[in-house]
């Protein structure tokens, strides 16, 4: 494999195009107009260009990007992760096209990429599974039968969904029939499927997934767990490895499960399987990310393989050359989503001009993005401008270095969640481990967060303004001591 097309942009684009680099393969890039100063067209070897802005428009163009990979001599293609990544249809145009899809087979991305036929498959492997309907609920009085033998709260998802879109809590019977109807247009819109279907709500939990490795010769091994419990509207901000409240034994455990997923869809490349952890410490298969996940540096850290030349390698062919004896944790990892979102608005995009962007450095200390000062945030894509790593001996000093490291991102022209990770990384509960998913709700409040941030922005004009006037005074003293010092001189 010698050249490989990367499907995608930004952080993601540069982080595979890096370990290419670092293999000696040659990159294509290709891009929208929106991205044209992108860094990760300038780092490729070669980049074209798909089209206008919109994704429907350039990166969601599977026919185009084939077309692209097969003018230009290209041996794979790598699709990161969103667009067009777990899409099992593109896959199939790739490898029919005589290329080599940087992923798993396309049945595996069909089976995993629908919940219900995910949740049958480990059903008939005894995977543990959340209590729930197994087929697609449609009707309102079925449902409410359903939600009454599970017991309330209640959990509504889109089959098709992810990323928290189709997704509703119901509280009681009385709200039933609106959120049935505000789930089923919601995942109608977004994925253009309306089945959805009920589970258990499980009030605390815990989100864990289970990093998987597999090659095409039947050898599958998982690299450890990721917490990923820090979220804000069913989406990640914060995540480290290994988590803070499994057990070596309930590590073990959940790894196994997480292996026997793999098999059973017969898996190639990297994936991640998805559990729901009780505060009994009882965990549920959720789902299976067909991919590569954007948490994925954090594994690498602690696990010492680099997931994107493992994807590379499995798709030339090659056996995985780590078992799972192998494998053991290294020190600890923390991940902070760097979004252009107002913490202190409810997360609302935050889209701007990036006046400042200055990266933080050192040791322990990574920086996963695709932006550069001056340029613009897109209103197109995902508001996510990096991913900030650090890594420590221990989960003690990981976040003593992920603090220092956002005090020492200077981003000007957009507001963005590093302030958001200050509040989680100090916060008690996070500090103690005795956190869920219910973070946010739980401890957040973006009011008191602005009051916050105003107050800080006072006290910084109130010294501005002292370091300005004690200039000033400065300033009116400064030319009588020059002008001493002139004469001074003179006479000399």
């Amino acid at each position: 494999m010698k050249k490989i097309l990367i499907a995608n942009r930004g952080e993601i684009a540069m982080r595979v195009m890096r370990t290419c680099h670092d293999m000696g393969i040659q990159t294509v890039a290709v891009y929208s107009e929106a991205d044209r100063n992108a860094p990760h067209v300038r780092f490729a070897n070669e980049a074209v260009c798909l089209g206008p802005p919109p994704s429907n428009q350039s990166y969601l163009l599977g026919d185009k990007i084939i077309e692209v990979a097969l003018e230009l001599g290209v041996d794979g293609i790598h699709p990161g992760y969103g667009f067009l990544s777990e899409n099992a249809v593109f896959a199939q145009k790739v490898t029919d096209a005589g290329m080599a899809f940087i992923g798993p087979k396309p049945h595996a991305i069909e089976m995993m990429g629908s919940k219900l036929a995910a949740k049958e498959a480990a059903k008939k492997n005894n995977i543990p599974l959340v209590p729930g309907t197994e087929e697609a609920v449609e009707d309102h009085q079925l449902a409410k039968k359903i939600a009454i033998e599970i017991g309330f709260p209640i959990l509504i998802k889109a089959s098709a969904g992810g990323g928290g879109k189709g997704m509703r809590i119901v509280e009681n019977v009385e709200e039933l029939d609106e959120q049935m109807d505000r789930a089923i247009s919601e995942a109608l819109s977004a994925f253009g499927d309306g089945s959805v279907f009920i589970e258990k709500y499980v009030t605390s939990p815990r989100h864990i997934e289970i990093q998987v490795l597999a090659d095409k010769h039947g050898n599958v091994v998982h690299l450890f767990e990721r917490e990923c419990s820090i979220q804000r509207r069913h989406q990640k901000v914060v995540e480290e490895a290994p988590s803070v409240v499994l057990t070596p034994e309930l590590r073990a455990e959940m790894g196994a499960c997480a292996v026997r997923v793999a098999k059973l869809c017969d898996y190639v490349g990297a994936g991640t399987v998805e559990f729901l952890l009780d505060d009994q410490l009882n965990f549920y298969f959720l789902e299976m990310n067909t991919r590569l996940q954007v948490e994925h540096p954090v594994t690498e850290i602690i696990a010492g393989v680099d997931l994107v030349e493992q994807q590379i390698r499995v798709a030339r062919g090659e056996k995985l050359t780590i078992t799972q004896a192998d494998m053991q944790i290294q020190g600890h990892a923390l991940e902070l989503r760097v979004y252009a979102e107002d913490p202190a608005n409810d997360f609302l995009p935050s889209i701007g001009k990036l006046e400042v962007y200055q990266r933080p450095t050192g040791k322990g200390v990574r920086v996963d993005d695709g932006f550069e000062e001056g340029m613009d945030i897109p209103i197109y894509y995902d508001p996510m401008i990096a991913k900030l790593i650090t890594y420590g001996k221990d989960r003690a000093e990981a976040i003593k270095l992920m603090l220092k490291a956002i005090k020492n991102y200077k981003i000007e022209g957009c507001e963005t969640t590093l302030g958001f990770g200050t509040y989680v990384l100090e916060h008690e509960a996070f500090v103690s481990g005795n956190f869920d998913t219910n973070f946010v709700k739980k401890h957040f409040d973006s009011a008191d967060f602005g009051k916050i941030n105003e107050k800080e922005a006072e006290i910084a004009a109130q010294l501005g303004a002292y370091l300005v006037a004690q200039h000033k005074q400065t300033q009116k003293t400064a030319p009588i001591q020059n002008a001493a010092s002139a004469t001074w001189s003179s006479r000399k």
